[in-house]
């Protein structure tokens, strides 16, 4: 399911639409947020059947090689334990799958060349080899054959990433985030999945949905209240003058720790000066960190933070 951590990411570069766009429209940008929501999980799917794809692809290697005039020993005795790795198998069979990608027409055709040039990289890789030249066939090692294809070989290809921000500008940042959700698919899956196996939801459950959309609004109906603490906090500092993504990142803090109260603030804090790591600035880490602190010293001293439930730990120091 798609993670806290990339629902705030979203609201983030929505954020930064809806602050840059002529037309303020809160409706109009948070079917956008959805909309880019959705496509993450899309991809998840698309990758999925990347795998697949792959697979394809040695079999038809090892289908052209029998078929040749002359072939040699080992084009008639081809290493088969790559497509008959059982992982794929169940993931080619599973009905979610296949009804999901037939829903949304999603498909690797276009990109024969691509599919080609990753399975050539996986076949240099270490870890492929090991496992090819291994004549011991058991179900953990296909499943962390499956699995390390998604990290070492689909996650770090560069083509690959090209591909994907051609294709749709939702998917820049997603591959890693989405790599990490077919991980932990992978890791229910056992000798007994069929082809009713789930997989991952949209959303863990309806409350993270809600969070999304919640988040997005509470950001921007208290726009004035959040560049107010934002801009009190940086007195020695002109506001203009301030990184937007720095503003966008610290108004969307303050938002869960007024807002938010079953999320610790320790958890929103850590949370955003996370993504500042890779949606700012490089000095932007301790600034924005020095700025939420105080912040957030002042207003438990002015009693307005209130956190409910597992969130109440530690508020109150």
């Amino acid at each position: 399911m798609i993670s806290r951590r990339t629902i705030r990411i979203k609201v983030l570069q929505t954020l930064y639409s809806y602050y840059s766009s002529p037309e303020k429209s809160i409706n109009n940008t948070e079917k956008e947020l959805f909309f880019s929501l959705h496509k993450t999980y899309d991809l998840y799917y698309y990758l999925l059947a990347l795998l697949l794809e792959i697979a394809d692809f040695a079999q038809r290697r090892i289908d052209t090689n029998l078929a040749k005039l002359r072939p040699s020993h080992e084009d008639l005795n081809p290493n088969t334990k790559f497509v008959d790795n059982a992982v794929i198998a169940q993931i080619r069979c599973n009905r979610r799958l296949q009804a999901y990608l037939n829903q949304t027409k999603l498909s690797w055709v276009n990109h024969p060349e691509l599919v080609r040039e990753l399975y050539l990289f996986l076949t240099e890789s270490d870890f492929f080899a090991e496992y090819m030249k291994d004549p011991l066939r058991s179900y953990a090692e296909d499943r962390k054959l499956v699995d390390k294809i998604f990290l070492k070989a689909i996650m770090v290809f560069e083509e690959l990433h090209e591909v994907l921000e051609e294709e749709s500008i939702y998917w820049n940042d997603d591959i890693d985030f989405v790599v990490m959700m077919i991980s932990k698919t992978l890791k229910n899956f056992n000798e007994e999945s069929d082809e009713n196996q789930p997989l991952m939801p949209m959303f863990k459950d309806e409350e993270d949905k809600q969070f999304a959309k919640d988040l997005y609004r509470k950001a921007v109906l208290n726009h004035d209240e959040l560049r107010q603490l934002i801009n009190q906090h940086s007195s020695n500092w002109d506001l203009d003058r301030i990184a937007f993504m720095d503003i966008l990142i610290m108004q969307l803090a303050l938002t869960e720790f007024l807002f938010f109260p079953s999320i610790p603030t320790k958890v929103s804090l850590n949370e955003y000066i996370e993504l500042s790591k890779f949606y700012s600035t490089d000095k932007s880490r301790n600034f924005i960190n020095g700025i939420l602190d105080k912040a957030l010293k002042e207003l438990k001293t002015e009693n307005r933070i209130v956190k409910a439930g597992r969130g109440l730990i530690g508020e109150l120091e």
